[in-house]
């Protein structure tokens, strides 16, 4: 659905490209969310946004966006490893939430496809 397209490719490139930011200090979240957790509540929010949006999704269509994001999930987590239990600064909480918003908007992209 999206992990077999090519702005997924981008995606990633686009995290990896930026990786530099989980390394450099920065101005910690107050409320002291780890970047895991960060990354697994924007991500949900955002398909949680997805499946609200488009109430004309099937049940299978919905499972076929949950194994997804899965996947999704799974390289991201691959990606950030290594800083997954660091408490995350606010100019990560801003990037993951931009790359959460770029996966939703490749998921709307796909079901507009889907429902052609």
């Amino acid at each position: 659905m999206v992990t077999d397209q090519s702005g997924y490719e981008h995606l990633i490139q686009f995290l990896t490209e930026h990786l530099t930011l989980f390394t450099e200090d920065g101005t910690e979240l107050a409320n002291g969310k780890t970047v895991g957790v960060i990354l697994e509540e924007r991500i949900a929010e955002q398909i949680i946004a997805l499946c609200t949006q488009h109430t004309e999704l099937e049940m299978n269509h919905r499972s076929m966006i949950i194994r997804e994001v899965d996947g999704i999930m799974y390289d991201f987590q691959e990606v950030l490893s290594s800083v997954l239990e660091k408490k995350a600064t606010v100019e990560q909480a801003e990037l993951i939430n931009e790359i959460a918003l770029l996966i939703k908007n490749l998921f709307d992209s796909a079901i507009a496809r889907l429902m052609d």
